[in-house]
């Protein structure tokens, strides 16, 4: 059966974790309105992608764990309205501190996917409380085979995520102008995922100043549908 993922590319402000949340429900309503099964938000979305000092006394408190209150909030949000939802955090599991990626549907995690490529920290600035994931793992939704990846992931490690999957999901937090998008960066991504799965679905966050945003659709290493950086929208992408 038919699915239709919306790619939202939203603004997202760094430390302003309840506003992000409520551009979140926003887009969710009105993507469930639309008839869409699943909504997906960039990479460090709910806190911001640049919200992080690189110290953790202040670090931990901007973190949310897995079962904290933004997200039980929008686990609701996602029930309430029949939609899937799938957004990137700043988690906190005990001391250590993660960029993760959560896909729910009705309540429960379908997938908890932590970056394996340390692109999103100041690593030369940080200790042993900021980590990366350990493994890539496909989940089932919608007799779909999905795999998750967060941004630089692809690009240092395409190897581990080659599990057979029907879609790649790949958020991501880049800066790219839209001229330089244009100028070939789209096609080097499209190139980058063609062998991971028939299609890639990428969504960008959008931050002022920063990230220009951008939602696109890959297959067979061509970028085949797309809402171009610098636009805010959400993209529907119907899956046969």
């Amino acid at each position: 059966m038919p699915v239709t993922i919306a790619l939202a590319s939203a603004e997202t402000l760094d430390g302003q974790t309840d506003r992000n949340r409520s551009v979140m429900l926003d887009a969710m309503a009105e993507a469930a309105a639309h008839g869409a099964d699943m909504i997906c938000f960039g990479e460090s979305f709910l806190q911001g992608f640049n919200a992080l000092t690189w110290r953790w006394e202040q670090d931990q408190l901007m973190a949310e764990a897995v079962d904290g209150p933004a997200v039980r909030r929008l686990v609701e949000a996602s029930s309430a309205l029949d939609i899937a939802l799938a957004f990137g955090l700043i988690e906190r599991d005990g001391d250590a501190l993660y960029s993760t990626y959560l896909v729910m549907e009705g309540g429960s995690l379908l997938c908890r996917y932590r970056r394996l490529s340390r692109g999103w920290k100041e690593f030369a600035r940080t200790d042993g409380h900021y980590r990366e994931g350990q493994e890539a793992a496909a989940f089932l939704w919608r007799g779909r085979r999905i795999v998750t990846a967060l941004c630089g992931d692809v690009w240092d490690a395409p190897d581990r995520f080659r599990l057979g999957a029907d879609v790649l999901l790949w958020p991501v937090y880049c800066d790219y102008t839209p001229a330089e998008w244009a100028g070939g960066a789209g096609e080097e991504y499209a190139a980058q995922c063609a062998d991971l799965a028939p299609t890639t679905l990428m969504v960008n966050s959008l931050c002022p100043g920063d990230s220009a945003g951008g939602c696109f659709r890959f297959s067979g290493g061509r970028i085949v549908d797309q809402l171009r950086p610098g636009t805010a929208g959400v993209l529907y992408c119907t899956l046969d």
